[in-house]
């Protein structure tokens, strides 16, 4: 690859490669090397802004998770030479409780929960990144209801007046001039529009949407920590979900795919929800509190269609934006 390192052979090699090196390794002052200056990381806590911030949110998770493993499951991705490179990397984390932090006293418990990492890539480094981390799961398995520690969440930041704001529409999203990461062209027939395209029919309530595209032994992992098995039950997953929120407008953020010899076609996909609280479902009576929900999709195809998916979002920065308007 044009720009990197040649002991990387590909761009999934560089990123489970740095990865490992950062988290397993604990080499994490080797994010100053590979985090471009005044690179901006989205995720549904906010934004931060180059390597700096980065190094010590790394080194204070490791802290608290001292054991943590970051298995990477896949890294679905698109790019080339001249316009970039672009992952999509699903990891499956390890960890012990063992220390004090933002998750609270010591448990000792051992958790197991997934992230998914969007990263523009170049030159040896990644210039964009948008993270979705699977809260949900993680305070669940601590014995913590995600209501109850968003609420926690605020109150230790302050509370609602002082609390950092989650991601949303008007947050700032400056970057520097070269640093703007612009999508490389792909085909108009692909894995990935086609998932693309059933999410959308899924969203905009589209009858048999998922008999027409989900295998019948369909295995979907969704945020929370939960295993749906079958096309009833992701049907039942989607549909509660978009219940709370049945005014919102859902847009397709980014498309990255992977039709590989011997492999199974693979697509990511980062989305938005943006609209209000206005409905019933898993998030309690209607607020109608402005939501702004970031998510991010993989999904592997079989003859049969979709054989496998995973869905992330934050379930907690959702409940935080709702307790921020209704205490």
């Amino acid at each position: 690859m044009k720009g990197f390192d040649s002991k990387y052979k590909d761009l999934p090699d560089y990123i489970l490669k740095i990865t490992y090196q950062i988290w397993e390794e604990k080499d994490v002052e080797s994010i100053n090397q590979y985090y471009a200056k005044g690179m901006p990381t989205r995720s549904p806590q906010g934004v931060i802004y180059g390597p700096e911030p980065v190094v010590k949110a790394t080194y204070a998770t490791l802290k608290e998770f001292p054991d943590r493993q970051l298995l990477g499951e896949d890294v679905i991705w698109i790019g080339n030479d001249d316009e970039g490179y672009f992952s999509s990397h699903r990891i499956f984390t390890r960890a012990t409780h063992t220390n004090l932090g933002v998750y609270g006293e010591p448990s000792g418990k051992k958790l197991s929960y997934r992230v998914i990492a969007d990263c523009a890539c170049r030159n040896n480094q990644v210039y964009d990144e948008w993270l979705v981390r699977d809260q949900g799961a993680i305070v669940r398995q601590l014995g913590l209801d995600p209501k109850k520690y968003a609420h926690k969440l605020i109150q230790d930041e302050g509370g609602i007046e002082k609390c950092a704001v989650p991601f949303n529409l008007d947050t700032p999203n400056d970057v520097p001039a070269d640093g703007i990461y612009i999508a490389p062209n792909i085909s108009k027939e692909n894995i990935g529009v086609r998932y693309a395209k059933i999410l959308k029919q899924i969203f905009n309530n589209e009858k048999n949407a998922i008999e027409k595209n989900y295998d019948r032994a369909i295995q979907q992992e969704q945020p929370g920590g939960f295993t749906g098995h079958g096309r009833e039950e992701v049907a039942t997953f989607w549909n509660t979900f978009m219940s709370a929120f049945p005014d919102s407008k859902f847009t397709i953020e980014h498309i990255s795919y992977t039709e590989e010899k011997d492999q199974a076609k693979k697509a990511a996909i980062r989305w938005s929800l943006v609209g209000s609280h206005s409905g019933k479902g898993n998030f309690g009576n209607p607020s109608n509190t402005p939501i702004y929900v970031m998510g991010i999709s993989h999904a592997e195809f079989g003859p049969r269609g979709i054989k496998n998916e995973w869905v992330l979002f934050d379930e907690t920065i959702i409940w935080k934006q709702i307790l921020m308007k209704t205490g």
